[in-house]
């Protein structure tokens, strides 16, 4: 599985001791399956330390659900025991981590959720009522990588893509669409495995500085390339 981490500079290598005190799954070190909410994240995390924010795309290797060797726990929604789970972890009376999972994955409780959580932690609102209002809540997703031992089955997939080069990806992408008649997912699999975009997401070769029709008319010169071979 392809998932993104944003933050406010380049992910060499990931450090644990980073992580911060009642998060979501408690400390680790976070991706999401969508690549926009990675770059929403980096754009505001970006924005607080006054630089670019970046996203860093890794491969998760998902047979660590299936490996013995790894403990591990997986929400797929928004259930019972993922907020009894949640409350556990958000809990400031202590610091210390609350589980010993190796990975977890599941919803995230942003800002709305959140406020949700407050309230039924304030006896405002019952667990079903709270587990009810979510049911047509946008759907998230994390995975939190715990412990040293979790980090065997995460790995960097390609360079680390700036904000800015990922915004121009936006229009090239809708017009490989329009074009060539394909849908969103092939368009998407075109424009990130050119050698295009690995020169895009490089800032060393300063291509995310031009316009994005002059990139998408790189993009097509290679594909009509490979296509001729």
């Amino acid at each position: 599985m392809q998932v993104y981490h944003g933050s406010y500079t380049k992910i060499v290598e990931i450090d644990l001791s980073k992580g911060l005190a009642n998060k979501d799954f408690g400390y680790g070190f976070y991706v999401t399956k969508y690549r926009k909410h990675a770059e929403t994240w980096a754009e505001i995390i970006g924005s607080r330390h006054e630089t670019e924010g970046v996203v860093t795309e890794f491969k998760f290797f998902e047979r660590a659900f299936i490996d013995q060797t790894y403990k591990t726990l997986r929400f797929d929604d928004y259930t019972e025991q993922w907020l009894d789970f949640i409350v556990l972890n958000r809990d400031k009376s202590t610091m210390a981590q609350q589980h010993d999972y190796d990975i977890v994955e599941g919803p995230v409780a942003d800002d709305k959720v959140q406020s949700r959580i407050d309230q039924y932690l304030n006896k405002e609102i019952s667990k079903g009522a709270f587990l009810k209002m979510l049911k047509y809540h946008e759907e998230t997703h994390q995975i939190c990588f715990c412990t040293r031992k979790s980090l065997q089955m995460i790995e960097p997939l390609q360079k680390t893509q700036t904000v800015k080069s990922v915004m121009i990806s936006e229009p090239v992408i809708e017009s490989l669409i329009l074009d060539f008649s394909i849908d969103a997912e092939v368009a998407t699999d075109r424009l990130y495995t050119s050698q295009t975009f690995a020169q895009l997401a490089d800032e060393s070769t300063g291509l995310y500085l031009k316009p994005w029709q002059e990139i998408y008319e790189l993009l097509k010169q290679e594909l009509h390339k490979a296509n001729c071979q």
